[in-house]
């Protein structure tokens, strides 16, 4: 197979299902070769089963990314299985949904763990080999591709931990594309909407596939695209965005912005803050709500 990704090297996160399998198999038709990444042993069997069905090139692995030494591993092993690796999808993750005043350590830690340290391990350890071919004089053209959400960007009612996670996501990438542009390698960010086993969970009725035959604006197929092309050469020149995409629309997160500033010129006491924080107020434009709101 050939296609826009032709022989570049791939490892997806939690391609098992969802969002990431339907990455795993867009991939796979565009020519690269697929590292399918899942704790569930059968579906990243299964996955991996239908891109070489459809003539594409792909390895299963169910190591833990949350384990440093695993992760290292699953970098390992689609270099030495495939030759090389040129783009890291963070994928995968989980939800512990519950209100703050009755979330638990266990909760919280989980969904920490998954979300915001898997996204550091395997990065690490891909950032290392791209940093060591940069420095032998090998010319790279490497991605990184994370996975935050419009809860980690406005939050989400019932969702601290997760929100939480999915907001140090975002800032994560302005960081590694901040400081890996020298490397070869970009960072960019993506808040999906799609239909999920998680979203599915919190957000039924509206994921819920259309019986008339109409455009399935959940679909998660619908997300593929941009991935891929954000995986290809072509998007050498796009680094530190983060991307909101849904059905068919595609949209560039804006992040903070300060605001022009009440400048006394001189300490403020605490008495006056208050008619400061008004004016500002006044001036501002409002954030998006918070989700559930």
């Amino acid at each position: 197979m050939s296609g826009i990704c032709d022989g570049r090297v791939i490892i997806i996160t939690g391609a098992g299902g969802g969002l990431g399998r339907e990455y795993a198999l867009a991939f796979g038709a565009a020519g690269a070769k697929v590292l399918v990444n899942d704790i569930n042993a059968q579906a990243a069997a299964d996955t991996v089963a239908d891109i070489q069905r459809a003539g594409g090139k792909a390895l299963a692995n169910t190591q833990d990314i949350t384990n440093y030494e695993q992760s290292e591993s699953i970098v390992r092993t689609a270099i030495d299985h495939f030759g090389d690796l040129h783009v890291v999808i963070n994928n995968a993750g989980i939800c512990r949904d519950r209100m703050f005043a009755s979330m638990t350590e266990q909760e919280w830690d989980q969904v920490i763990s998954v979300h915001l340290k898997g996204h550091f391990c395997i990065s690490s350890h891909a950032v290392h080999y791209w940093r060591d071919q940069f420095k032998e004089g090998h010319q790279v053209d490497a991605r990184i591709i994370n996975t935050s959400s419009g809860a980690g960007l406005n939050g989400s009612i019932g969702q601290s931990n997760y929100a939480a996670a999915k907001g140090g996501i975002a800032s994560l990438t302005l960081n590694q594309a901040a400081e890996l542009r020298r490397y070869g390698i970009t960072a960019n960010g993506l808040a999906p909407a799609a239909r999920t086993g998680m979203s599915e969970e919190a957000f039924a009725d509206m994921m819920k596939k259309p019986e008339n035959g109409s455009f399935d604006y959940y679909d998660p197929a619908n997300v593929a695209p941009l991935v891929v092309w954000l995986g290809s050469k072509h998007s050498a020149d796009c680094t530190g965005r983060l991307f909101e995409v849904v059905g068919g629309e595609i949209s560039v997160a804006d992040g903070w912005r300060s605001t022009l500033s009440v400048d006394k010129g001189a300490k403020w006491q605490a008495e006056e803050v208050g008619e400061a924080v008004q004016v500002l107020m006044s001036r501002e434009t409002p954030a998006q709500k918070v989700y559930g709101a």
